[in-house]
């Protein structure tokens, strides 16, 4: 009964009224017998300070001697029944030596600290100069009594002695106990009507929820021709117009959804890469007719994919995707089925709770791109052997030539040292032909030292100097203060800076300009090298990476590029644990950010 609307909306509504009669109660029982409590310590403030001002005895500075005095104008003060007066003075004993009781002969004279009705820590507070007052309940009698000690001062601030009167509260506690019956009766009355108007207003609510409610089982059960009927403009109207115009718009949405996958059935069918959805588990879900004819389903797919039943990843080599690790789940891969290698594409795809269901495998025919891309990769090794006799030769004869004495010595060693140099530059050459080779199959062997950012950017800048010259470009070195140490190959990331650099110079017209700015950014050092040359077509932004790529080819050969560069330096970046991101604008200019870790980030690739 308790799990409708109805009952929960008349039980708050009921804990409500309750819960603030309750507090409203209390607060003005409280408040009452407060201000009550203090009325009748202002009156009896007022009786005391009346005696004192009035009684010409309380001037001297004997009482006892005048305490026959004081007693006969105590009996002819006119005190009420509930009130008692005493009059304590300090010899030697705290001593009662007047009171307004019927008892006054057993009374006077006894020690006012021991005597019962009175409290002995008002009296000693009083005579310490200040006026106490409380409450002391008698259970015996059960009656309750304010007590009051005011003590009395002389001209030189002394106590002479102490006014203590006790009033009876029973007349207060009686009022305050008939407050509380009124107050519980309204408050009784006040919840009876709640409950009375508490269903009727819930009933109002809960009725047009109960006819949505209905009508929207209904729909669940797929009868979308249901209509609530709307009977006010408040809350209530509203829902059950937004209802209808939710039927209406429901019907619609499954009409375009059944659209849409239509479409989505033929795209899939007719696209001409191959896709095959995949579970958690390692099964295929679904597979399109070019992915059926790449992996050899054609015997099973009537069977096992329509019927739902599963199929054994383990056929399809996707080693590196491991179902227990989701963030292998997403990434590409090269595969080779049937001697065709295929560029596999795979990210996770999620169910209706927002959770990872399985993976989406696109395969993509690559075998003509595969195999361009092996020639170019033994391109590069013939040519770096075809270099390596050259340099033999050219060094040979420079160490002949270096030995004859008939040439001026100064003279020879001058000339021949440059052919030196040039033969060590093509040396150079030679090694980074070999090194993409190496890179390649992670062959490549690096010297990691810890190296100053700074000291790597001028001295690669110092290298191209005379080339900035000669295109007479201006470039601009910013480099950020106290910009943390990286551990690199230096030789090679110098190579990478180079290669950069040149492309700049080479495709940056005269009279341009080149800027080289570093950065730490969190654990990463940038070095970013900008430019505002021709820039690089946006088609053509996707692929400048590539090996032998060229924007422009022709001009590319009569710069003397050779398509290298570029790919070079990002596989040595990308073995330095780092990254190379290239912005171009065509036109504008070219960007290329180098993002590598810092010291402690740094773990290179080594073999």
């Amino acid at each position: 009964m308790f799990t409708s609307i109805r009952w929960k909306f008349i039980i708050v509504y009921f804990l409500l009224v309750f819960i603030a009669m309750v507090i409203v109660g209390v607060f003005i029982v409280q408040r009452f017998e407060t201000q009550q409590l203090e009325n009748r310590t202002n009156l009896m403030t007022k009786q005391i300070e009346s005696i004192i001002s009035t009684s010409s005895y309380l001037s001297k500075d004997n009482w006892i001697e005048v305490s026959e005095e004081i007693q006969d104008m105590l009996n002819e003060w006119r005190f009420d029944g509930t009130e008692t007066l005493y009059i304590i003075y300090e010899e030697e004993i705290y001593r009662i030596i007047a009171t307004s009781s019927k008892n006054q002969e057993k009374i006077v004279g006894q020690n006012a600290l021991t005597y019962k009705y009175l409290d002995p820590t008002l009296i000693l507070s009083a005579y310490e100069g200040s006026k106490s007052e409380g409450i002391k309940k008698d259970f015996n009698e059960e009656v309750v009594f304010k007590h009051l000690a005011y003590p009395v001062i002389n001209e030189v601030g002394q106590v002479k002695g102490v006014f203590y009167m006790t009033s009876d509260l029973q007349d207060v506690y009686t009022t305050l106990d008939e407050s509380k019956k009124i107050l519980t009766s309204a408050t009784m009355l006040a919840l009876v009507i709640t409950v009375i108007l508490g269903f009727l207003i819930a009933s109002s609510i809960t009725e047009p929820i109960r006819d949505v409610t209905k009508k929207a089982e209904r729909m669940a059960k797929g009868d979308f021709n249901q209509f609530v009927e709307v009977k006010s403009d408040d809350e209530i109207g509203q829902l059950a117009s937004m209802f209808n115009y939710l039927t209406l718009k429901l019907k619609e949405t499954i009409q375009e959804m059944d659209l849409e996958r239509s479409k989505l059935d033929t795209i899939f069918n007719y696209m001409a890469d191959g896709v095959i959805a995949i579970d958690l588990n390692g099964y295929i879900i679904h597979a399109n007719p070019i992915a059926v004819d790449i992996l050899d389903l054609e015997d099973t797919i009537n069977e096992e994919l329509i019927s739902r039943k599963i199929f054994p990843i383990e056929n399809i080599n996707l080693t590196n995707i491991d179902y227990d690790d989701v963030d292998t789940l997403e990434g590409d891969d090269i595969v080779e089925i049937k001697s065709v290698v295929y560029k596999t594409r795979y990210a996770p795809f999620r169910n209706e709770k927002g959770h990872i269901g399985g993976i989406i495998i696109v395969f993509q025919d690559i075998t003509e791109q595969h195999k361009l891309d092996n020639m170019r990769k033994e391109f590069v090794a013939n040519v770096s052997h075809e270099l390596k006799t050259p340099k033999t030769t050219i060094k040979s004869y420079t160490e002949t030539l270096m030995d004859y004495k008939d040439i001026d010595k100064e003279l020879s060693y001058k000339f021949l040292s440059v052919i030196d140099d040039e033969c060590d530059r093509m040396a150079r050459i030679v090694r980074n032909l070999l090194q993409l080779s190496n890179l390649d199959y992670n062959k490549t062997k690096w010297n990691k030292v810890e190296y100053s950012v700074e000291k790597l950017i001028q001295d690669s800048c110092l290298k191209l100097e005379f080339a900035f010259k000669e295109k007479r470009q201006t470039f601009h070195i910013d480099i950020e203060e106290d910009i943390p140490d990286i551990v690199i190959d230096k030789d090679g990331m110098e190579q990478v800076i180079l290669n950069i650099l040149s492309n700049a110079i080479k495709y940056t017209p005269q009279n341009g300009n080149i800027d080289i700015i570093a950065r730490s950014e969190d654990d990463k050092v940038v070095i970013k090298i900008k430019d505002n040359g021709i820039g690089i077509p946006e088609e053509d932004k996707d692929r400048i990476f590539e090996r032998f790529y060229r924007v422009d080819k022709g001009r590319s050969r009569e710069l003397g590029g050779t398509g290298l560069g570029l790919s070079i330096a990002k596989q040595i970046v990308e073995a330095h644990n780092g990254n190379i991101i290239l912005k171009s604008q065509y036109k504008v200019g070219t960007e290329v950010d180098i993002i590598l870790p810092v010291v402690a980030d740094v773990s290179l690739n080594l073999n």
